[in-house]
């Protein structure tokens, strides 16, 4: 197989790359978490003491939806912030979940995929320059280009996370 960055037909080149990492992201996600049993999807871990890819998956959905509505140009509406959210529990810690299915979890990462890449075929390279704040309780500023950036490095960064996870839980079943 012939990997490369080629831009979406649909969006400006720079823009069309810079989705084009982030769906390539998605994709290798996706593969990585098929076939997951539910007590895989839910297993925080040596000592239970770790976040499950289930917690996993909803952040990096919550993080990624985000930024679509900062591209946008629009505060993420309430019921949104409901649904997916919050970034992060009373305890700052990734909030708890268990239960939902890795179906569930990976139909609603492609719908927030779906508006990121609709809302990417409304960009164009110059917008790419305009600056957004992001955080949560520490205000930061980026340009959209930068975000985009993000949301392809912060998928593959829990990624790792993901694959120690299997890689422990493989084990734990193996001993038991």
């Amino acid at each position: 197989m012939r990997y490369d960055l080629k831009g979406e037909a649909n969006m400006p080149p720079i823009v069309g790359i810079l989705y084009s990492a982030v769906k390539e992201n998605s994709q290798r996600l996706q593969r990585i978490t098929n076939d997951m049993s539910q007590e895989e999807v839910d297993y925080k871990g040596p000592n239970n003491n770790y976040n499950s890819i289930a917690q996993l998956l909803k952040h990096i959905m919550y993080v990624d939806l985000n930024w679509v509505y900062r591209i946008k140009g629009l505060p993420l509406p309430q019921s949104l912030q409901v649904q997916y959210g919050p970034m992060i529990d009373e305890n700052n810690k990734l909030p708890m979940i268990k239960g939902m299915s890795l179906n569930t979890l990976i139909s609603k990462y492609e719908g927030i995929l779906t508006m990121l890449r609709d809302s990417c075929t409304q960009l164009t390279d110059a917008d790419l320059d305009k600056v957004v704040t992001f955080g949560h309780g520490n205000e930061k500023q980026a340009t959209i280009c930068w975000g985009l950036w993000h949301i392809a490095d912060h998928s593959r960064y829990h990624q790792a996370q993901i694959h120690q996870l299997r890689r422990w839980y493989n084990e734990n079943s193996q001993s038991n």
